[in-house]
């Protein structure tokens, strides 16, 4: 499930966010004449190391367990919903443990915050929308193979440049057009290839239902990821870690709310104690593959919102190319995915799309540098809407 808040989606993504601003780079002009000094190079990729390996390896965990969960018997889609979102305590955490440096601005212009009430207003618009998300890919998860499942959430990548060019002005390169067709492709080629849903459980409507929803929750995530960087770059002016973390745990908090309340209000609440009861793997099983989708959610939001500013949203991206296969694979060996011969083309396309975005988002900010070398020497550029260089040690 990539960060279906962005989170997550992504997440987270992401966001993701999912994180996951994936194009805030592009808006931002990097000071590199800091006069705060720079950790040693290995430090730092060591913490990349570790973002990548929590990117990775919670990405397709997240997504194996929710299945895992389905696959046993679990059938609470709130509850699958819930188990993504409540985890986010962890993100507190991380911030509080996270020391983060930055360079002190005399410019009292880079010191203005959001009032309370427009901070409000923007976790529970994106709290909302983050719910609505995780309820449709926790439907897509239960009624799709995972194989299936990810490849169509992939297009969320599509979905995203989509409504960037509303929100935020993306320009539609041939890049980018090449990877909208590519990621349309590979979704539509599991779309109208029926022979993949064909379970012993899933009847052709629910297969469907499944496809409608994922692709659904891909079109939300993708909203959600053109929000948040325009939030980023019209409202949250302070780009720091604390800030996209705080973004993604009070929306998260505000979507945990929204998904109780379903949960109570459906009454599938009252199913949850027989269905601990029935788990095919037995209680503790049960109470701790809940437990794990919760927290690899989190570590996965950690994984991007690390990546991102350890190094910038398009690695971050290109790590989510490279992670694409992942998944599918992994459902073949413990689900019994069928992996045909669209499925396979539907990767390759997918892979190739991610790599065109991803492509044109390195094009641009080369651009941005080179603009930037330009002018050393010359009169000192403005800092675009207060970003100064961030650490974290």
């Amino acid at each position: 499930m990539e960060r279906t808040q962005e989170l997550y989606a992504n997440g987270l993504q992401n966001i993701e966010a999912n994180l996951a601003d994936q194009e805030e780079m592009n808006n931002t002009i990097e000071i590199e004449s800091s006069p705060i000094p720079q950790p040693k190079n290995y430090k730092r990729w060591l913490r990349i190391s570790i973002y990548v390996f929590f990117f990775l390896s919670c990405q397709a965990l997240s997504t194996i367990l929710g299945r895992l969960y389905f696959e046993n018997g679990g059938k609470s889609t709130w509850m699958g919903t819930l188990v993504q979102l409540i985890g986010f305590p962890v993100l507190f955490l991380f911030r509080f443990f996270s020391k983060i440096k930055t360079p002190k601005s005399t410019d009292t212009s880079f010191r203005q915050f959001p009032s309370f009430i427009t901070l409000g207003s923007v976790y529970i618009v994106t709290g909302l929308l983050v719910s609505a998300n995780s309820y449709m890919s926790s439907v897509g998860l239960l009624y799709l193979p995972v194989s299936n499942f990810s490849l169509i959430l992939a297009s969320q990548l599509a979905f995203t440049a989509f409504f960037s060019y509303f929100l935020n002005s993306q320009k539609f390169t041939p890049f980018i057009v090449n990877s909208l067709f590519l990621l349309t492709i590979s979704s539509a080629l599991l779309v109208v290839n029926t022979e993949s849903q064909s379970t012993a459980d899933v009847s052709r409507v629910k297969y469907v239902i499944g496809i409608i929803c994922t692709i659904g929750a891909s079109a939300g995530i993708g909203l959600l990821l053109s929000l948040v960087q325009l939030i980023l770059r019209k409202v949250l002016r302070n780009h720091t870690v604390s800030t996209v973390v705080d973004l993604v745990a009070y929306q998260s908090l505000v979507a945990s709310c929204v998904v109780l309340i379903g949960l109570f209000a459906s009454g599938e609440w009252e199913t949850l104690t027989s269905e601990m009861d029935n788990y095919k793997l037995g209680k503790g099983p049960y109470v701790l593959t809940l437990a794990s989708i919760a927290i690899s959610w989190q570590v996965y939001t950690i994984g991007v919102v690390g990546l991102i500013f350890e190094s910038s949203s398009v690695f971050s991206n290109s790590i989510t190319a490279v992670g694409l296969p992942i998944v599918p694979v992994v459902a073949v060996i413990v689900f019994g995915d069928k992996m045909n011969t669209s499925k396979i083309f539907s990767i390759i396309l997918a892979i190739w799309g991610f790599i065109s975005f991803v492509y044109q988002h390195y094009l641009d900010e080369k651009k941005l540098k080179l603009s930037h070398t330009d002018h050393v020497g010359g009169p000192p550029l403005p800092v675009d809407e207060g970003r100064t260089n961030i650490q974290i040690v």
